[in-house]
């Protein structure tokens, strides 16, 4: 009987915000705080993918709409390139966000070809930070009934529900830009600070 008093009054749209917002506002916001240019185009190995300046780019294909182009092959490389974090930050922003924000919740169309690349930490992070609105304000509109309808055509599942995409984009997203916060870490500790400042 408790059992099933829980099950029904579970707030499951809140619960699965709350998964990402609370490791977002309590520990990766902060990581991300402060990213210098050097760091986001740093390339710790050689020839790995990135966002360039258009024309520059020597991977064997390039994809974006403005000043600035990302990275990629098809099919994909065995073993996959080494990716910067401009490259990782595009592909959460481009390929995890805004995409499905245009799918999902009325935001505009946005493809990994039709993207302006962001060419600055600091856009990036804007752009990020701009996503993540919309992301979270469209999972809160869809309330608990929306999250148990199926994703549908525009996703590679399509009879999953919300639900289950909600909960591989988040995941997504932790991956990913924890990956982001390790490449920070390794940065600094090969780049040791010449003017005392610390971060």
């Amino acid at each position: 009987m408790e059992t099933n008093a829980v099950a029904t009054s579970l707030d499951l749209n809140g619960t699965l915000r709350e998964q990402w917002e609370v490791h977002w506002n309590h520990q990766l916001r902060a990581r991300l705080a402060g990213l210098t240019d050097d760091e986001y185009f740093w390339s710790p190995v050689p020839d790995a993918w990135s966002v360039r300046p258009r024309g520059r780019s020597t991977a064997p294909m390039q994809a974006g709409a403005g000043d600035f182009t990302i990275d990629f092959a098809f099919p994909q490389p065995d073993p996959a390139a080494f990716t910067t974090i401009a490259w990782r930050l595009g592909h959460v922003i481009v390929g995890l966000l805004a995409t499905r924000n245009a799918a999902h919740f009325g935001a505009p169309a946005a493809s990994y070809e039709s993207w302006e690349y962001a060419g600055s930490a600091r856009t990036a992070l804007e752009q990020l930070e701009t996503q993540l609105d919309v992301w979270l304000a469209g999972v809160r509109s869809l309330g608990d009934a929306g999250l148990r309808t199926p994703a549908g055509p525009k996703e590679p599942f399509p009879e999953a529900s919300m639900a289950d995409l909600v909960l591989h984009i988040q995941r997504e997203l932790i991956h990913h830009l924890s990956e982001v916060c390790l490449l920070r870490d390794l940065y600094l500790h090969t780049h040791p600070a010449t003017d005392g400042a610390t971060r």
